[in-house]
Formats: C-alpha cells, structure tokens, sequence
C-alpha cells in the first residue's frame, strides 16, 4: 500500500482532517469515532476535539488507541494550536491527524466570530473539512446547507460531505446528485438511520471507565457501519491534499520548577476528566505523577501535592463515603498544609458531603446535586488572592459544566478567583481557599494559563 511506502512523507507533511457538523445532534461523535476506528486498522491515528471536552475523547482513545487531544482556540491563540497538533502527532508517531469539531462548524462564543469554533481550528491549522450533515427528510436543500456553508467563510476548505440519517438507497443517491450537482462538493458516504449509531446520554455523556466495555462494543459497531457507508479512501485522499502547516509556534506551558516532586493524581472511575496537556506540563515541571484512587485505596500517597479533577463523584457518593481511610487521609493532607488543587468534581469531594454522604470536609458546606445546569459556558476569572495554581492579578481562562452546587448557607469564606466571565460558586467568586488548598468548579486548561504547572509543582517543592 502507498501507505506502507511513503508513511515518513505522510509524517512530515501532518495530514490531517476536520470532522465538522452542520449543527447539534448529526451524528458528528459517533460518525468521527468510526472513522478513527476503521482508519486505525491501517494507519497510526492522532485525534483530537474542537472545544473543552472531556467524554469524546474518551471515545477517540478507545478507538484509536492513541490519546486524544483537544484543540479550543479560546484558550490558545493560532501559534499554540500548531504547536499543541504537531506535537502530539509527533509524540504519537501518528500519519494521521483528525480532529472531530464541536457543534456546528461556526459556532462560537459570539454569534459572528471565529473564537471556540470549529472554524477557527480548520484556519490554524490550514485544514481541510469534511462537512457531516443530518439529511432527513433532506434533499436539495442538503445542498443550500452545504452552500451556505462554503459561502459564508470562503477561506474554509470544505473538501467533502458525510450524509447522515439516510433512509434508502434511493435518498442517498438523490441527496449525492443535489449537492455535488449544485455546490461542486463530493459526498462521500452517507450512513443509514440506526439506533446503533446513538450515543446514550447522562448529562455529561457516558460514565467511562464504568461504561467501558459498552463503549468499545459501540465503537466496534460505529467502526464496521463506516467502513460500509463512507469512502474511507475518499477521506485519506483530501487528508493527502494538505497543505503545510502555516508559521508560527507558540509553547502551551511555561518550564519554570527545577525540583523534582511528586504529585498525587485521583484517576478511577470517579476522577476521569483531565486535559492530558495538563498532566503533560506537570510531567515537563518535573513532576512524577503518582496516580491512586480516591474509591480503592487506603490513604493518600506519599506525594508532595494533590491534584484531584472532575468527574463524577455524585454516582459514586456511597462508595466514597464508605472509604473513611481515605477521607481522613485527604483532610490530614490538607490540614498539614501540603498543596491541593481540586476541578469541579474535585471540588465537590473537598466539600462536607454530597447529597448527604460523608466527603472529605476540608471546606465545611455541603454540595447537592440539581435538576438543571448551574452553569455552562467558557470563563474568564481573576486571582484576587496568591495561591498555589496562580499569582493574585492574574487572569486565566477556563470552563464551567456542573450540575451542582456548594451551599454556603449564609457563610462568607475565602475566595481565589473573581469572575469576570461566568457564573463560579457564588456571586461570581469561585475558589475556596484555606491554608494551601484551592478547589473551585473552575476546569482550566495549561495553554490558558501557562503558569499553571510550573507554580504548583514549585509550591509543592517549597511548601
């Protein structure tokens, strides 16, 4: 195969391929997890996520077996997203780079710019796209969808179109003629309607390392249904068609602690979400990371700081609570001074308790779960207090996605963080702090804050 022959110019050249819907709910995960699926069996495949994701990725990693990686032009200028792609293809030795987007290909934070879109990745990069559009009961306006598309930002490469939710033989074949007919765009496959190709939701998507088996047994579903539907030879070719990358790099994190340490990471079943880029410039501070398990082990690790993301720790509150050994051991990490650094779930394992279960009570407030989103959206905050991740006067961005809240009940505790945007714990201020703890339902990435591994690990070597 050409493959086999030239996989080093493939390497060089960063081929690569932008998965984008046309909006919400097209099938756009699980299409993009079967085709890194079925291009895997011939090809090392790096993927990535357009936005602030935790559980596609999850799905891109089973399926290619290679750590997805996000891509969130708000939180990194167009330098940093060259940087953050090349560097993990090259960290992968992966041939291939595709990126499934997030909603619909321009959709952003404002209704008529380019920042936290798919878009904006796809110009970064010089990528590129392949459009994925729902086409029930769609068939010449399939092709005003697609036109419209290409019209509205003509410097976006929109190379081809994936036809989903096709009823027949027939409808496809009509569907094809309208749009390459009328907007000289080749389709390359369309996928039938099936319940197979739905994912399950829980607010945040599925449990991961619960629903583990359930997900690989999908993806192999996902990936023999694309292998059927789309022309995957198609997609290698656009993807050989890529240009070079544009100039310009920017680093993600700053290098800044000289002092080993150890860092204990919460990482089972409970604590999943976490950017590996974070963990990466942990690694890169000097930081030996020591995962354990906030569920299964007996007592906190003999680390120098604490990192604890999010999560779900609200399905897991009764086991939680059962593990007395290791909320005590967490709390005594605390009350000792040593650093911790908690996300959202992370946050809500500090608290007194989760819906009345016992948690770690290191901030003394209750956290109870709601029917409804408490917040969603990107933020940008402020340290108004020295801390362990950052410097008072600062500012950094990040997101907030929690079906919970802290209940302070009337209490004024200390704050870290001002929001300027976003909604935090309460009256826009997000992070508890107390002695050398700081948990907030803030989630950060690194290139946002490229301070934020070189000051806790150097905390952690000083404290």
């Amino acid at each position: 195969m050409w493959y086999n022959l030239n996989k080093i110019i493939h390497y060089l050249i960063n081929m690569r391929i932008v998965l984008a819907g046309t909006g919400s709910a097209v099938g756009k995960t699980t299409i993009s997890t079967g085709i890194m699926a079925a291009l895997s069996e011939e090809y090392r495949v790096q993927p990535f996520k357009v936005g602030p994701d935790y559980i596609d990725p999850t799905y891109h990693t089973l399926a290619s077996g290679t750590n997805s990686r996000n891509l969130d032009s708000f939180f990194m200028n167009d330098a940093q997203i060259r940087w953050a792609f090349e560097r993990s293809l090259k960290i992968s030795k992966s041939h291939l780079g595709i990126i499934e987007g997030v909603r619909g290909l321009y959709e952003g934070i404002s209704p008529i710019g380019d920042v936290g879109s798919t878009a904006s990745i796809a110009k970064a990069l010089n990528a590129p796209v392949i459009l994925i559009l729902n086409s029930r009961s769609l068939v010449k306006s399939a092709a005003a969808i697609v036109l419209g598309f290409k019209k509205l930002d003509p410097t976006i490469n929109i190379r081809g179109v994936i036809l989903n939710n096709v009823k027949n033989k027939k409808h496809y074949l009509k569907t094809k003629q309208a749009v390459e007919t009328l907007t000289k765009t080749d389709v390359i496959g369309g996928m039938p309607r099936d319940d197979v190709m739905r994912v399950e939701d829980r607010h945040l998507g599925l449990v991961p390392a619960v629903e583990r088996e359930n997900i690989i047994n999908s993806i192999h579903t996902w990936r023999e249904m694309v292998k059927e539907h789309i022309d995957l030879d198609s997609i290698i070719s656009i993807m050989r068609d890529s240009k070079k990358l544009p100039e310009g790099r920017d680093d993600l994190w700053k290098v800044e602690n000289h002092k080993h340490v150890k860092i204990g990471v919460a990482m089972d079943e409970v604590f999943t979400f976490y950017y590996k880029d974070n963990l990466d410039a942990l690694e890169a501070n000097n930081a030996k990371l020591v995962y354990f398990s906030p569920i299964h082990d007996e007592g906190v690790p003999d680390v120098d700081g604490l990192y604890i993301g999010g999560g779900y720790p609200e399905i897991f509150a009764r086991e939680l609570e059962a593990n007395h050994k290791m909320r005590t051991s967490v709390r005594n990490f605390h009350l000792d001074g040593k650093p911790i650094y908690a996300e959202c779930g992370g946050l809500m394992y500090l608290s007194r308790s989760i819906n009345n279960y016992k948690m770690c009570d290191v901030f003394g407030y209750p956290s109870v779960m709601t029917k409804k989103p408490q917040a969603l959206s990107y933020i940008i905050s402020k340290a108004v207090e020295d801390n362990i991740v950052v410097n008072k006067g600062d500012i950094f961005r990040g997101h907030e996605f929690h079906y919970s809240k802290v209940n302070l009940n009337g209490a004024t505790p200390q704050f870290a963080f001002e929001m300027l945007r976003g909604r935090g714990i309460q009256d826009e201020k997000d992070g508890l702090i107390d002695k050398n703890t700081v948990a907030s339902y803030i989630h950060t990435h690194v290139a946002a804050y490229p301070f934020l591994a070189s000051n806790f690990t150097r905390n952690a070597a000083e404290i």
